[in-house]
């Protein structure tokens, strides 16, 4: 019992450290949208700030990687944390819009450069053996920012101001910031073999992850294919305060609430796939998790009242959880530690670019065909992929790539 709390005792404090700052974003989310449209009067300003992280994804990402898989993976993410303090509290100081967006793409290249760093070093604290669970509850927690980072932050608002949240809202980081300093580094730099972040450098680390996409063709298709399935659900969330209250006819307050029921889902979801994570396969994980997701698109698509819509919303918010625990922990048992870095960062180069080109896309067809219509043929062409999917990761010859015995010695 001893050893065992021993072994979660660091990634205790990592899930602490992500739970707070996972607070952090959804506060930093609801102070951020009120001051951009008190100081501008525009929704499209408010909008304006849903294609930033995406564009700067699609700038940022080819080189994140490099810059990442060679340095220690604990201090950029110590880094980002104190540089999103830091320009989260200068925001209410800002005089005009081009400012604040300026910030914001600050904000977005921190998050860049932390995204593949956390999957790499939570790759590398957490055991084979013990990655399903810790994703379930890291799953648990993330549900459960969902729901109290935003009543945090309407309080704080409501409270005090907008600037001052936003003042406070900085703390969130410095603290977990603080929290990753009582980790081990997990990996000795030297920095005498640093490569210098040069064009050639880039190109030659693209050569690398090529070569392991080519050696790693089910891998690599298995998670483009899962982000390929996601994307439809990211398209019709993007139109989803449009098809609720134009389509659907629900009020502000019954939007607000739909929300909040989601999250509730979510959280029940993960509560007991935090309990109960030791009894189902990665493999189950994925496929119910995303054939259920799915489901509850399917029945928001049809809806006509909110009941219908909420019935298809707490479907989808209790199983996301599943089919995010189960597809991060079979990305983080089958990318090598080494190169993990790169190969995350042009994934997430190539879902940014796809994201883009989706909500353009379906933007545009809106004008030209009802918005039901559009949301309808999204979630039953996601339907028909997720089945595809889900054959495929059930296929018994490729059981072996879901395993979660820790069967090597981590260094």
């Amino acid at each position: 019992m001893k050893k065992d709390l021993k072994a979660w005792k660091d990634p205790t404090i990592l899930l602490s450290s992500i739970g707070i700052s996972s607070i952090g974003d959804f506060i930093y989310l609801v102070a951020i949208n009120i001051i951009v449209y008190q100081l501008t009067g525009s929704a499209a300003a408010v909008a304006g700030l849903w294609i930033i992280g995406p564009l700067t994804n699609i700038v940022t990402k080819f080189w994140t990687g490099s810059f990442i898989d060679y340095r220690s993976k604990r201090k950029v993410m110590v880094v980002t944390y104190f540089i999103r303090a830091v320009f989260i509290f200068f925001i209410p100081f800002a005089p005009n819009i081009v400012v604040i967006y300026g910030i914001l793409v600050v904000l977005s290249v921190a998050k860049a450069f932390f995204n593949p760093s956390s999957m790499t070093y939570v790759t590398m604290l957490v055991s084979k053996d013990k990655r399903k669970r810790f994703n379930a509850i890291r799953s648990f927690v993330s549900s459960g920012a969902f729901i109290i980072g935003p009543a945090i932050g309407g309080s704080l608002i409501l409270i005090t101001s907008v600037k001052t949240t936003l003042w406070l809202n900085a703390l969130f980081f410095v603290i977990s910031a603080i929290l990753l300093l009582f980790l081990p580094k997990e990996e000795n730099i030297n920095k005498d073999t640093i490569p210098a972040l040069t064009f050639s450098q880039v190109i030659r680390d693209f050569t690398v992850v090529q070569k392991f996409m080519s050696n790693n063709k089910y891998v690599s298709f298995i998670y483009f294919g899962f982000i390929m399935v996601m994307i439809f659900s990211f398209a019709m969330d993007a139109q989803e305060v449009v098809f609720t209250q134009q389509v659907i006819g629900l009020s502000e307050v019954e939007y607000s609430l739909l929300i909040s029921i989601t999250g509730i889902g979510s959280v029940i979801g993960a509560m007991l796939l935090s309990l109960f994570s030791n009894s189902l396969s990665i493999r189950s994980m994925i496929v119910i998790g995303l054939m259920m997701t799915t489901v509850g698109y399917v029945i928001y698509a049809f809806s006509w009242s909110f009941m219908s819509i909420v019935a298809g919303f707490i479907i989808l918010g209790f199983f996301n959880v599943f089919l995010n625990a189960g597809i991060m922990t079979f990305y983080q048992n089958n990318i090598p530690i080494e190169v993990m870095g790169r190969v995350t960062s042009i994934y997430q180069l190539i879902q940014s670019a796809v994201q883009v080109i989706f909500i353009l896309g379906v933007g545009f067809v809106a004008d030209f065909v009802s918005l039901r219509q559009t949301i309808v043929t999204l979630s039953l062409i996601m339907l028909l992929s997720s089945l595809t999917f889900s054959v495929l990761v059930m296929k018994p010859t490729k059981k072996s790539f879901y395993q979660e015995e820790d069967n090597t010695n981590r260094s």
